[in-house]
């Protein structure tokens, strides 16, 4: 082997062996039906709130929601700034007062991938290493003024990190310019080696027109599961 062979594997595990320490990380997921490939934070928290039924630019969606466990903590963190008894004692208020249902539950990411596969207009967040055959991932947009993806490259798995199965989740920082091409890309965490194929994947994305130049944050999952 290499000596730049090893060295790359050596710091893919270290990196590896950091994240795996963090919370579990996570992955929104879609039925294929929905024609959005990303999704605003603000809009996320609403549908999961149960707040709205459709995106801004058109789909109904129907969130599924995992019963338990890291995964469920790390999303009501992320996104939804509650914990599991905050959430559901928001949810049983709804249904208590009539002005919504529960959510469809799961225990574990097979379960929400394989509903979501399955059901129309499903939504759902499993962590970054869950299988995602059959469903689309969503890109998040973190800001009120992130702009609408048109246009997503999927970033190429590097072979070596693949075959090891050392996956995980990077997050990057674009500018975009007023016609929506990517103009500079800035890898704000993740495994580097997987970060430097999620950003030239990531040059290549084009959003929709704006007044101005803007910035948005996205994660890019890579799924170590074999």
């Amino acid at each position: 082997m290499k000596a730049s062979t090893r060295w790359l594997i050596t710091a893919a595990f270290a990196v590896c062996g950091a994240l795996s320490a963090r919370a579990a990380e996570v992955k929104i997921i879609a039925n294929q039906s929905v024609t959005t490939d990303s999704i605003s934070a603000s809009e996320l928290k609403s549908v999961f709130l149960l707040q709205r039924r459709a995106l801004q630019d058109g789909p109904i969606v129907v969130p599924v929601v995992q019963k338990s466990g890291a995964t469920q903590e790390s999303f009501l963190s992320e996104y939804m700034d509650r914990n599991a008894e905050e959430i559901r004692t928001y949810y049983y208020g709804l249904v208590f007062t009539g002005k919504g249902l529960m959510p469809k539950e799961f225990p574990s990411d097979a379960e929400v991938v394989a509903y979501v596969a399955r059901t129309r207009g499903a939504i759902g967040y499993v962590s970054s290493a869950a299988s995602s055959k059959g469903v689309k991932i969503l890109a998040v947009l973190r800001h009120e003024q992130d702009r609408r993806l048109m246009k997503r490259i999927e970033p190429e798995y590097p072979e070596t990190l693949k075959k090891l199965q050392i996956g995980g989740t990077v997050r990057l920082k674009l500018t975009i310019s007023p016609k929506g091409d990517v103009e500079a890309v800035i890898v704000l965490g993740g495994n580097p080696i997987l970060g430097e194929a999620a950003a030239k994947a990531a040059q290549q994305w084009v959003y929709g027109a704006a007044a101005q130049r803007s910035t948005v944050e996205v994660s890019v999952p890579f799924e170590s599961a074999p």
